[in-house]
């Protein structure tokens, strides 16, 4: 069902990942909620490898792209909990960095154990939101004791890794096993707010976004991170170009938003049908 907060039907939160501040200004202008700046490097190339998006985002981007920021909210994902990696300053170093710079929410991901979600928390120690990404299967198993702990804020399903730790072919076979269901299921009952994977431009996509997009209505999902596929800036030259892109993009988005917020039970039940049946076809030819 769609979700809702005091009692009122609220649009996704967008989120978009740069670590440019002239795109940052564009995406915040265009009604994009959270600008994702990404710090997380370790371990990310054996897990993708190939044409997957990777940044190499530092503290300075981080200070960069806060100062242009006037509504919407800087998101961190920093590196997975670890002290011992060669060139890397530790986790808490780095989160009392990114705090020192400005965040507001910090991200962290490939949590496998509740000890590096509690680890996590005791670094931030309340000054910024804390958000789980919850990528791996084993916080997918652990993550009723996870939340326990009541010191996360907020979390995401990240189908990419997951689908990728589940052994699964394509990471929305995830929303069409009742995987990301049981899972909002869970975390719904803790009273948190939570978002999965990301979402293309409409039309565009393997599973074309309209389709995930209802899903995440239909499941209570309140956020989406917006993808390669919604807005390439590498691949664009111009801020004009960028900017007209975004405008018309994130319009759409709101535009097909306000129409699911009338959907029927019956015709969110039809949406996910027929993604199932896509998927399945999708699985069937990779």
């Amino acid at each position: 069902m769609a979700q809702r907060y005091n009692g009122k039907i609220m649009a996704l939160k967008l989120m978009y990942i740069t670590n440019r501040p002239e795109i940052a200004i564009i995406a915040q202008r265009c009604g994009v909620d959270r600008i994702f700046v990404d710090m997380e490097r370790i371990g990310k190339e054996k897990r993708q490898p190939g044409d997957t998006v990777k940044s190499s985002h530092t503290v300075e981007d981080v200070i960069k792209v806060k100062s242009v920021l006037t509504t919407s909210e800087l998101l961190v994902r920093v590196n997975p909990i670890c002290e011992n990696v060669e060139g890397f300053c530790g986790s808490a170093a780095e989160i009392e960095a990114v705090i020192a710079a400005g965040a507001d929410v910090i991200m962290l991901p490939m949590a496998k154990t509740v000890d590096e979600v509690k680890i996590f928390a005791e670094h931030v120690k309340g000054r910024a939101k804390t958000m789980l990404l919850l990528e791996t299967a084993e916080a997918a198993e652990k993550i009723r004791e996870m939340l326990d702990l009541g010191v996360i804020d907020e979390v995401h399903i990240g189908l990419n890794d997951l689908h990728l730790s589940l052994g699964k072919k394509f990471m929305f076979e995830l929303l069409t096993d009742g995987t990301v269901e049981r899972l909002c299921e869970i975390i719904s009952e803790y009273g948190l707010p939570y978002g999965f994977g990301g979402i293309a431009r409409l039309g565009y996509g393997m599973l074309p976004s309209e389709y995930v997009i209802a899903e995440h209505y239909r499941l209570g999902s309140q956020s989406a991170i917006l993808s390669r596929s919604f807005a390439n800036v590498n691949k664009m030259s111009e801020l004009d170009e960028i900017e007209g892109l975004f405008e018309l993009e994130t319009e759409n988005i709101r535009k097909y938003e306000k129409a699911l917020m009338s959907y029927t039970p019956e015709m969110f039940e039809k949406n996910r049908l027929e993604t199932v049946r896509l998927v399945d076809q999708i699985c069937r030819s990779i």
